[in-house]
């Protein structure tokens, strides 16, 4: 691929994107989450595991089992946003990779290695969940990452019928109060935290 992205489009992705605390009151429909979601299952994960597991709270009533379960400083960011979803992941994803993975016996690499596959769910899970924030933005909209919940309890609560499940972090979606957003904290240069070798 030979193609890079306009200065425009590193800006909506990168450069200008902010992380929101408030929300202006204008729906995300039930076509944009699925339009996210097919971006973001494209996003590489080892093997093609695609453990991420995602709740799109978006009725008023998920948002506030969700918000019940966050914390103080949270819960109002989860109320107001149109959308927010819990990015989880899948303890026993190796399941599936017979028919995501079919190239190989890739199942066999983690069955009877709990260890494993939890270190394996977590890192490509959390990857998706980057994939999401990128998906979303490059869409038009705005996103709210947050950790500052009961994992347990959200997890027991909206992967009940899933008990190999768990929650890790949320992201609210929608189109941002530009008033609620602080100003850009420092980003390190280069050198601060890298190695050219």
């Amino acid at each position: 691929m030979t193609n890079t992205l306009s200065d425009e489009a590193l800006d909506l992705l990168f450069r200008e994107a902010r992380s929101y605390n408030g929300w202006l009151d204008k729906d995300v429909s039930d076509e944009q989450i699925h339009a996210i979601y097919e971006l973001l299952k494209m996003g590489p994960t080892s093997a093609n595991q695609q453990p991420g597991r995602f709740v799109w709270c978006k009725s008023q009533d998920s948002r506030e089992r969700l918000a019940s379960h966050a914390s103080e400083g949270n819960r109002q960011k989860i109320l107001d946003a149109p959308v927010c979803v819990i990015i989880g992941y899948d303890l026993d994803f190796h399941e599936q990779l017979p028919w995501l993975f079919p190239h190989t016996d890739a199942k066999s690499w983690f069955a009877g290695d709990a260890d494993a596959r939890k270190e394996s769910a977590f890192r490509n899970s959390v990857l998706q969940g980057a994939y999401l924030m990128l998906a979303a933005r490059a869409l038009g909209l705005d996103c709210g990452p947050m950790s500052g919940f009961d994992q347990d309890a959200t997890t027991k609560e909206f992967f009940a019928d899933q008990p190999r499940y768990r929650a890790d972090w949320l992201c609210s979606i929608g189109y941002g109060d530009r008033s609620t957003i602080f100003d850009r904290s420092p980003r390190p240069e280069f050198d601060t935290f890298n190695k050219l070798l």
